[in-house]
């Protein structure tokens, strides 16, 4: 204390007082306050890099809390770690640095905050250092005690404060040059605000994350490191993914919430553009680049070039492993974390992203306990009876000469029935000898029925690999060929975990799959782990396809329309479709005005003939009158019958349900914006699992 005073003692020699006037008004306020001291209350924060600036961010009330009893222990705050964010961060009290769990990300500065001033250019206010806000603290503690204000102090860079009175304490910048002369630091230019305690400054502070996870969603980007047209990454994408979800919770699952029924979605973020570009490709790729537009050959280079080393069966290895030892590895560590967690998984990818997903999915096994199960099933099959060895197979077909090769890579008939004609290009077999050993083997696997059936409803065993859910041009006697969906030749990595569903956002699948070469997915055909499919667009996306005409080909049928969050259509939807009805409505309405007109202009005036003609008018004029609408009418009705009656099967690649669903459009949008009817579908069709619903269906 003895340091405040001579600290200000010093000051206050080379104080100029401000003018009477300037605080007269302010003198009379509190000034019965002498004893009613009351210690700051403080609130924790950690700082942000947003665009080149520094921002200070608060935690939520609940982790401001327990960063608060963690410090206040007296055990010391060296070592202690507090889990903060939904355990997204810890926060390392002694270092004073908040670190991700999940992804990489730069460490974060977090402050214990009593005192703050408002910073240069917007109106946030910035907290000062741990160490100057105790003594502001002290100092103010002195003032209201003694009841003696008018305080000066100076901050460690040079910074003058006053404290004028309770409701009047101002900032004044250093004076230029006041360094190289030596001179005291006086106040000048437009003071800044200054205020005590954060319940004094306009910052929004949340309340905080349910504790109960109910379910966890692993969210995968697409091309290049930027995850929408705004730049953002994949993680400040799926913070608000999830800061809408929770948002959604409290307006549409209400009742379960209250009930305790509840908690609340994570969704977690995957990246393997970093992993994928950290290979040394983009050094090689940098020494062929023109010179010429280098932004845009930058981008190209960062971002669309992604899609090429997608079908590049070596860094198609890369990125399918990266992907799924990273939901792998944040599974492993999400139950360390989180160790009652007993609900499922979902997986959703953006883009690029979701067909990543997809190729992982359609080649994972159909049972968790035994890697080689399938392969022992397939062995069972082949091993029935006097089944010829491959060195018979080659003999007969007089291609004995090629058994070496296939010895020397260890390709037995099990691994030759998986083979394309490029893997037998690949280890040296000539076209002619490739062509007879493929068709040889295509027609033996058909005809001893190594093709497993088709998966029932009852049973998740039994499902067919990949290659064997497609049906292509090259069909014979009306069977599916193995002819393989075109898919790079990789290992395709195992998930520890079966996925309850699959989103898609924005996803090309259905166009990579038909550039593969695939026409048609068998409506029998279903994910080997994952029991949900649902692919998601907005109308407007360049890259989004759709996967149900590729089911159920010869019929046109439009998408599932995703409901608006707030259980109505869009506005400017609603007017267009009501514009329609009225000028469906006036244009018969006209139509029946005209034939009235017409015909009254046609009758003949006179009393006998329009009486005899009455009979016939009355029979035949209420079957024109009503001709043109009844038509319009019933094709309309007969329509939304059909649609309603009569449901579309799109097989069971999402259990039977429908899979394509389309956002309605906004009159302003970009392309591929994550929207609240999005997230209340993902949030619907995950808690429809749980036998949770929404507190209203929404229409």
């Amino acid at each position: 204390m003895s340091s405040v005073q001579s600290q200000q003692e010093q000051l206050s020699q080379s104080d100029p007082s401000p003018s009477p006037n300037s605080c007269s008004s302010f003198e009379l306020i509190d000034m019965d306050a002498g004893s009613l001291y009351e210690p700051v209350s403080p609130h924790w924060f950690y700082c942000k890099i947003i665009d080149s600036k520094e921002t200070w961010i608060p935690f939520n009330s609940e982790d401001s809390q327990q960063l608060e009893e963690a410090y206040s222990s007296g055990k010391g705050c060296n070592g202690r770690v507090v889990p903060t964010d939904g355990g997204r961060y810890d926060v390392h009290l002694g270092e004073r640095m908040r670190y991700a769990v999940y992804w990489d990300e730069l460490a974060s500065e977090v402050r214990r905050c009593t005192w703050f001033y408002k910073g240069d250019k917007d109106n946030k206010y910035v907290p000062y250092s741990e160490s100057f806000s105790q003594v502001l603290e002290e100092t103010y503690m002195l003032a209201v005690t003694l009841d003696e204000w008018k305080k000066k102090l100076e901050s460690p860079n040079r910074e003058i404060i006053i404290l004028h009175n309770p409701k009047l304490m101002v900032h004044y910048q250093p004076v230029a040059g006041s360094d190289d002369w030596g001179s005291t630091p006086t106040e000048q230019g437009r003071p800044r605000t200054v205020k005590r305690g954060v319940e004094n400054i306009s910052v929004d502070i949340h309340c905080g994350e349910p504790l109960q996870i109910d379910h966890l969603v692993f969210v995968v980007h697409g091309i290049g490191p930027a995850c929408d047209l705004r730049f953002r990454s994949i993680v400040q994408c799926v913070n608000d993914f999830r800061s809408v979800s929770l948002n959604l919770l409290q307006t549409h699952f209400k009742k379960a919430q209250e009930n305790q029924q509840i908690g609340r979605v994570e969704f977690l973020p995957v990246n393997w553009h970093s992993p994928l570009h950290s290979t040394g490709v983009d050094v090689d790729l940098q020494r062929i680049t023109l010179p010429s537009i280098n932004r845009l050959r930058h981008f190209t280079n960062d971002t669309i070039l992604d899609v090429f080393f997608y079908n590049s069966p070596t860094y198609c290895q890369t990125i399918v492993d990266t992907v799924a030892s990273e939901m792998n590895r944040i599974y492993t560590l999400f139950l360390q974390r989180n160790p009652d967690f007993k609900g499922g998984v979902s997986i959703a990818g953006h883009s690029l992203g979701s067909l990543i997903l997809f190729d992982i999915l359609t080649n994972q096994k159909d049972s968790l306990g035994d890697i080689d199960s399938e392969k022992d099933s397939l062995n069972i099959v082949m091993d029935q009876g006097d089944t010829p060895t491959l060195e018979e197979d080659l003999k007969k077909l007089q291609l004995s000469e090629f058994f070496d090769i296939f010895e020397k890579e260890k390709v037995d008939k099990e691994a030759l029935a998986l083979c394309t004609d490029r893997d037998l290009q690949e280890i040296g077999i000539p076209l002619g000898p490739r062509k007879k050993i493929l068709n040889y083997f295509s027609t033996r696997k058909n005809s001893m029925g190594i093709k497993r059936p088709a998966p029932q409803p009852a049973s998740g065993a039994n499902i067919p690999k990949e290659s064997e859910f497609c049906s292509s041009s090259n069909t014979r006697n009306g069977d599916y060929l193995d002819v393989g969906i075109g898919q790079v030749s990789v290992k395709y990595p195992r998930l520890i975990y079966k996925p309850e569903i699959f989103f898609a956002f924005g996803s090309p699948i259905g166009m990579f799959l038909t550039v593969r070469g695939l026409k048609r997915i068998d409506p029998n055909y279903r994910f080997p782990t994952c029991k949900g499919f649902f692919n998601i667009y907005h109308p407007f996306d360049p890259v989004a396809y759709r996967i149900e005409p590729m089911v159920v080909p010869g019929v046109e049928f439009e998408p599932m329309l995703i409901p608006h969050h707030k259980g109505r259509k869009r506005m400017h939807l609603e007017l267009r479709e009501g514009l329609t009805r009225m000028s469906m409505d006036l244009k018969n309405n006209l139509l029946g005005s005209l034939r009235m007109a017409w015909k009254s202009f046609t009758r003949a005036p006179y009393p006998a003939l329009q009486a005899s003609e009455t009979p016939e008018e009355t029979e035949a004029e209420p079957e024109s009158t009503s001709e043109k609408p009844s038509d319009v009418n019933t094709e309309e009705t007969s329509v939304a019958v059909k649609e309603e009656v009569l449901p579309i099967n799109v097989g069971m690649l999402n259990g039977g349900q429908r899979i394509d669903y389309v956002l309605q459009e906004k009159p302003i949008e970009s392309f591929n914006e994550e929207s609240e009817d999005t997230v209340l579908l993902v949030l619907k069709e995950i808690y429809q699992t749980q036998g949770i619903f929404l507190d209203q269906p929404l229409q």
